[in-house]
């Protein structure tokens, strides 16, 4: 499972999926950003 980061803070959250709102523990934004590894997709042009 990914982790989320906090917009405004920037802390990294965990998500309780059974608790229905999703609020950042420390400074209580909604807004979270889903982390992805950072990856180079190569296309070949034709």
């Amino acid at each position: 499972m990914g982790g989320y980061r906090c917009v405004r803070c920037k802390q990294p959250v965990e998500i309780d999926y059974e608790y229905r709102g999703i609020r950042c523990p420390y400074c209580g934004y909604r807004i979270l950003l889903k982390e992805r590894p950072v990856r180079i997709k190569r296309v070949r042009a034709e």
